[in-house]
């Protein structure tokens, strides 16, 4: 959604996007199943250990919920865990031992994942959201990276903006789309030729 072309157009990825969420709004299906690596498949398996290690280096714990929904928009999240009633949350990564000791060397959240940490705190109203790497392969010391973030160190607001008006573009999308639906037959063959 935040990411731009070379020239300042919009990019593929936000492109793709758009036309991913008018497509669930028109069809009322959520999208194909996409491509799982095995290094994928890899992390979903682990995670339940990464969450017991949490749980045990923190004392927190966590609690599983489904899709979180905003209230006044259609946008939500699926955070990996909820700490009380959503003081914080939890996203998990079981990466690749080559990019776990990358995590463990910067003990930063990649930018990339700062993104999806940031929208899941602006849909939840989390405080703070520990971001997590786990790889059972290292030592137990190095099993875990966890880093927290807090609300106040993001710029939420600026966040916000940018993606209320990525939603309603897309709204226009499905407006128009709609608009199509509603036009006699020949009609719709001129204005899509």
């Amino acid at each position: 959604m935040l990411s731009a072309g070379r020239s300042g157009e919009e990019s593929a990825g936000r492109r793709n996007l758009r036309t991913q969420l008018v497509l669930e709004r028109i069809t009322g299906r959520p999208p194909a199943p996409g491509y799982v690596s095995a290094a994928m498949q890899q992390g979903t398996e682990r995670e339940a250990e990464a969450v017991a290690l949490y749980e045990a280096t923190t004392g927190n714990i966590l609690s599983a919920v489904g899709f979180c929904a905003a209230v006044d928009i259609q946008a939500g999240c699926s955070p990996d865990g909820v700490v009380g009633n959503f003081e914080g949350i939890a996203e998990i990564k079981s990466p690749l031992p080559a990019t776990h000791l990358e995590y463990l060397r910067s003990g930063m959240v990649p930018s990339a994942y700062l993104k999806q940490v940031t929208h899941n705190m602006w849909i939840t109203g989390a405080l703070w959201c520990d971001w997590l790497s786990y790889n059972p392969d290292f030592p137990d010391a190095l099993q875990i990276k966890i880093v927290r973030v807090m609300q106040t160190e993001l710029a939420i607001e600026d966040y916000a903006k940018k993606a209320k008006a990525f939603l309603a573009e897309v709204d226009r999308d499905v407006e128009v789309l709609r608009t199509l639906s509603n036009l006699p037959a020949t009609l719709q063959q001129a204005v899509t030729a």
